[in-house]
């Protein structure tokens, strides 16, 4: 008897996350506002190219990473930031009609 082979992941050409958006497109957006003492910061993570996207993870030890992630999942630039001074964190999805 031959063992049971695994199935084969089916692929598909559109990918939706559960809040309905496309994923893995440029054009994703980040943005964090950060508190800093007297006033505020505002950076902005962005996928730059066609097939990347944005992640948002909660760290160990209040620390929230913003990441432009590939297609593989190999992060091309992660930024850091403090949970505590976080002011707002804002995701701009794609709208599909880019890239």
């Amino acid at each position: 008897q031959q063992p049971l082979r695994p199935a084969l992941p089916v692929r598909s050409f559109r990918t939706y996350s559960s809040s309905g958006y496309q994923l893995g497109m440029k054009g994703d957006k980040v943005e964090v506002v950060i508190d800093a003492g007297d006033s505020s910061r505002t950076y902005e993570v962005s996928a730059t190219r066609a097939g990347r996207r944005v992640e948002v993870a909660n760290a160990r030890g209040g620390v929230v990473e913003v990441s432009e992630v590939t297609r593989s999942g190999t992060a091309v630039r992660t930024a850091r930031f403090m949970s505590s001074r976080i002011l707002a964190l804002v995701e701009h999805p794609a709208d599909g009609k880019s890239a």
